[in-house]
């Protein structure tokens, strides 16, 4: 196994106290915010040192490559692209707080998401249907290394799936603006322009994203080894539980600690080096 530390700006001091934690051979460069730690081992302070140098870290096996594997599943709302799509909704029609203290609630695992959808799009009832093409337009931005992410997944010939408890408005923009191969998310009710405060459908929650994926692992014939997922919140963990690599980002502590990495200072793209630990 190889100790993969990743991070913004990666001391050299701190590199060496990994190292000799965990008994890594050698030390070696991968990008400016990635190194790699050969034939290391876990340690009990590793988790507390990383923390401290403010560094994600995880172990990777010898040999994987990232054409290994040929899907990834990404969250939308606060880990493809950084805000939560109905809380800037709320926002428009001065009710972000209430909507946005519903949501959190819900991304910790503390309410039913399906209890908590219904709740905040009631709020929204009436809201003119230009405020989406609004946060589309004013509001969205994609999080730190994403596209960067997709990117190189596309070169490696993987596939990409967008599953996402938000809504078909702006996963269809995200699916032609960067290339996703799929996407599964809400269809808002309509009426006259207005938003009616319900969606059209099955809700997309833990269950239906969990479904989503195994359709397309499915249709590509691929096993669990060959599917990573990033998420941030509790609805996340039952796709990312059929994932062979799963990556908390910037997520709950209820999501890290189900999942087999956690990403808390690098951008989205530090992914990658947990797929394949090799140089390019």
């Amino acid at each position: 196994m190889h100790l993969v530390i990743q991070g913004s700006e990666i001391e050299t001091r701190d590199l060496k106290d990994l190292a000799k934690l965990s008994g890594a051979s050698a030390i070696e460069r991968l990008s400016d915010q990635a190194f790699r730690l050969l034939n290391a081992s876990p340690a009990p302070e590793l988790a507390a040192r990383c923390a401290e140098a403010r560094l994600d870290h995880g172990f990777v096996p010898e040999g994987r490559k990232l054409t290994d594997f040929r899907l990834l599943v990404m969250d939308m709302d606060s880990t493809l692209i950084t805000m939560e799509t109905i809380d800037e909704l709320a926002d428009m029609v001065g009710i972000k707080p209430q909507v946005a203290a519903i949501t959190e609630r819900a991304m910790r695992g503390e309410i039913d998401y399906d209890q908590s959808l219904r709740e905040r799009l009631a709020l929204l009832e009436g809201l003119d249907v230009s405020a989406l093409q609004r946060v589309y337009d004013e509001r969205l931005q994609f999080s730190p290394g994403a596209e960067l992410m997709l990117t190189k997944a596309r070169a490696a010939g993987i596939k990409t799936l967008l599953v996402s408890g938000g809504f078909t408005f702006m996963t269809d923009r995200l699916k032609d603006r960067v290339q996703l191969d799929y996407t599964h998310s809400n269809v808002l009710e309509i009426v006259n322009g207005k938003l009616t405060g319900r969606v059209t459908g099955e809700i997309v929650n833990a269950d239906a994203k969990r479904a989503a994926l195994l359709r397309v692992a499915g249709e590509l014939g691929i096993g669990k080894a060959q599917i990573a997922g990033v998420g941030d919140g509790a609805n996340d963990l039952k796709f990312m539980a059929e994932c062979g690599v799963s990556v908390a980002y910037r997520a709950k502590p209820v999501v890290r600690e189900q999942t087999t990495h956690a990403i808390n200072h690098a951008g989205l793209d530090a992914l990658l080096w947990w797929l394949s630990a090799e140089p390019n």
